[in-house]
């Protein structure tokens, strides 16, 4: 237990510098030991600044640096890649959402980390928002009585405000990133409802469309920029899911929950992360820390959540079964939207 977790990261780009690498350099029962991006500049100047060994090639880093466990959160199309190289190095693995770009390389990573004895977390960090811990404990009560019905969004501006190349990034590129909107920011939204309801969803259909985002010479992306989908549970629950890249005014993180007894809010008041409203006109608001958007970071407890993972030898709660749940989701959801109908989803 007195151990301290030592990281190597792959991918130094944005969610590396302002999530996981800060997270991890601030928690005194880990350290960020190496660092890799093929970018010489940029892993330079992090390495430097946290006195961690830098790599241009991923297959060096796991090779030559003293590590236990390896941060996968470079482009999506090599998480399962490097992922699995790091398993098979004897690694645990933290890799971002989504795990991979197809069910095949996320079944992969997971018979990989069953093989190698060690462990494989997904960053999905909405269930670690404080807002939506307690409304999981409000939902476990019983006091709303049983979910009917929801709607939830995430929207924001686009990885172009917010990744370090800007409109140049892989985000907007079709091979290195494979999903769009719906990759991005839907597979949150599947996991915490998911995760929120107690519930696995059955069906899902909608609309997936590129709307607006374009590359800097002009030409409009080939991904998806906006989604709005509609799913239903296996106990029956229905509700609605927008995801946009291209909401150019305050970004958006909400879900309201219909229930028997009355309606949970969360993330649409500006004063009160949590928001019951009962059927007898009883209201309750908790105010219980932030939800992390673009603008405004907040500790996501990711690196926290699988450095005691790590040492206390247990398997951490978003393992990759979790992982491919929420990404079968998003993957069903795209295959429905091209043929216009609602979609059975096909569960392992």
């Amino acid at each position: 237990m007195a151990k301290q977790v030592k990281y190597g990261v792959i991918g130094c780009g944005a969610i590396g510098q302002r999530r996981h690498i800060p997270e991890c350099h601030n928690n005194p029962k880990s350290k960020v030991a190496a660092l890799c991006d093929p970018v010489d500049t940029r892993v330079g100047e992090l390495a430097r600044h946290y006195d961690a060994q830098p790599f241009a090639d991923h297959k060096v880093m796991l090779k030559e640096a003293d590590i236990d466990a390896v941060v996968v959160c470079g482009p999506n199309f090599l998480h399962a890649k490097q992922s699995i190289d790091a398993l098979r190095a004897g690694k645990h693995v933290l890799c971002e959402k989504p795990m991979a770009t197809t069910r095949a390389d996320a079944r992969k990573m997971i018979a990989e980390a069953k093989k190698a004895r060690k462990y494989l977390m997904i960053g999905q960090n909405q269930r670690l928002m404080p807002p939506h811990v307690r409304a999981k404990e409000i939902l476990k009560s019983g006091k709303l009585g049983k979910p009917l019905a929801f709607r939830t969004a995430f929207k924001h501006p686009g990885p172009d405000g917010w990744s370090v190349d800007g409109a140049k990034s892989w985000f907007f590129n079709e091979t290195a990133a494979v999903l769009g909107s719906t990759g991005d920011l839907g597979v949150h939204k599947a996991d915490l409802m998911r995760w929120l309801l107690d519930d696995e969803f059955d069906q899902v259909g909608g609309f997936i469309a590129t709307q607006h985002k374009k590359h800097p010479d002009g030409k409009r992306i080939g991904l998806d920029d906006n989604a709005y989908l509609t799913l239903k549970t296996s106990k029956g629950v229905v509700g609605s899911m927008i995801t946009s890249w291209t909401n150019y005014g305050e970004e958006e993180n909400y879900t309201i929950i219909y229930c028997e007894n009355g309606v949970l809010r969360l993330g649409d008041d500006p004063d009160w992360g949590v928001v019951v409203e009962y059927g007898n006109g009883d209201r309750e608001r908790h105010k219980v820390g932030e939800i992390s958007t673009n603008e405004k970071q907040v500790p996501s407890g990711v690196i926290d959540l699988f450095t005691e993972s790590i040492r206390r030898k247990k398997k951490p709660e978003i393992d990759g079964r979790e992982g491919f749940q929420s990404l079968n989701v998003i993957l069903t959801a795209m295959d429905a939207a091209k043929t216009g109908r609602m979609t059975k989803i096909k569960h392992v």
